[in-house]
């Protein structure tokens, strides 16, 4: 496995964890303000590993 391939996975994973806590049911009404910002965090993050591991590959 190449580096390429890791962060690929790294950021499939860091997806699918900003996905898993923006459909969090919370008890409020709607997401929370850190529910929100913390699913754009690692939407970030996971969009920088995968770019990064296209890049590498490339």
């Amino acid at each position: 496995m190449t580096f390429g391939v890791a962060l690929l996975l790294v950021g499939g994973f860091l997806l699918g964890g900003a996905y898993s806590i923006f459909r969090a049911d919370s008890d409020t009404e709607g997401r929370t303000g850190a529910q929100i910002g913390f699913a754009v965090l690692l939407l970030v993050a996971a969009l920088l590993a995968s770019v990064a591991g296209v890049l590498y590959l490339v």
